[in-house]
């Protein structure tokens, strides 16, 4: 699984936001070609990602380019300019507003196409399926598991909350006189659900009052709560907030370390299922959790400031 605490957005129409986001320490930076960039301006767009992708230097980031919609008449050229142009640089495409799991298929196809013509990998780029209105939440199991390729499914909040007629225009906060709950839980939840049936990453979208940061950890913290791997960034400000609030703190990551290491020696030197580390009882559902906060520690770069004695 890549890392994606955070998934930085950069519109491909602008060489100098192309140029910036090589220096910011996000997890993944897409280039986008779909919202952020004028109809008159997605021609140039391209030969923009195209360059970035092929001269930048994006060491230790996922690459990933958002096309268009299927709706529109420029996805397939995004599609085959990009790949074509800088595959071998190419991490993933975003595929946005997907409704049914033939969106999906339609782009794993092409891009074996375009794999075999070129001589590239198959298989080795992925998809990330973003779902954007009611249709696409309700059709997301199927979605889910519509490719192999499928890395990640993503919630687009602005698309989505126009679509059910959701009454406010602050995306991601509650919409007024809603006031007990939580509005976005069902559609977090589905998300997150359809997302680990098929093994997925699952990350939350934007959060669009870009120097309120508070705010974005407020609502970031809601993913990160219910389990989601990270969160989308529109600005160089919400780029930490991010990537510290889907990381383990320091204590929840050398505990989850320990109950490994203990978990392990227990079991094998003295051949127990169930034991003790300290007051608590570990067993091999205390593993199975352990992993999961272990696995984000390491990704985040965490070291381990403890170690276990038996």
């Amino acid at each position: 699984m890549r890392s994606r605490r955070s998934v930085l957005s950069v519109p491909g129409s602008n060489p100098r936001f192309l140029e910036k986001a090589q220096t910011l320490p996000a997890d993944e930076v897409f280039l986008d070609l779909e919202d952020s960039v004028a109809p008159l301006a997605k021609d140039e767009a391209r030969k923009n990602v195209v360059a970035a992708l092929r001269e930048g230097d994006w060491t230790g980031r996922t690459r990933a380019v958002r096309v268009n919609d299927l709706t529109t008449m420029w996805t397939y050229r995004d599609v085959i300019e990009v790949v074509e142009g800088a595959g071998e640089f190419l991490d993933c495409l975003i595929l946005p507003k997907v409704q049914d799991p033939t969106e999906v298929i339609w782009l794993d196809t092409l891009l074996t196409q375009i794999e075999k013509a070129m001589g590239y990998e198959i298989g080795r780029i992925g998809i990330e399926a973003q779902i954007e209105n009611a249709r696409g939440l309700v059709n997301v199991d199927a979605i889910a598991g519509s490719s192999r390729r499928l890395e990640t499914l993503v919630f687009g909040p602005a698309d989505f909350m126009a679509s059910i007629n959701m009454r406010t225009l602050v995306v991601g906060e509650q919409p007024p006189g809603y006031v007990e709950g939580d509005a976005y839980h069902y559609i977090l939840m589905r998300l997150l659900m359809a997302a680990r049936m098929h093994d997925l990453q699952v990350i939350d979208g934007p959060y669009l009052q870009i120097k309120d940061v508070e705010g974005y950890r407020r609502v970031a913290r809601r993913a990160a709560a219910l389990g989601f791997d990270g969160k989308w960034v529109l600005h160089p400000l919400q780029v930490e907030a991010a990537n510290e609030v889907f990381s383990p703190t320091q204590e929840d990551y050398d505990h989850a370390e320990l109950i490994l290491e203990a978990y392990e020696h227990y079991t094998t030197v003295e051949r127990r299922g169930a034991v003790m580390l300290g007051d608590e009882m570990i067993d091999e559902a205390s593993r199975k959790m352990a992993l999961v906060v272990a696995a984000k520690g390491r990704a985040a770069g965490l070291s381990r400031t403890t170690s276990f004695t038996p």
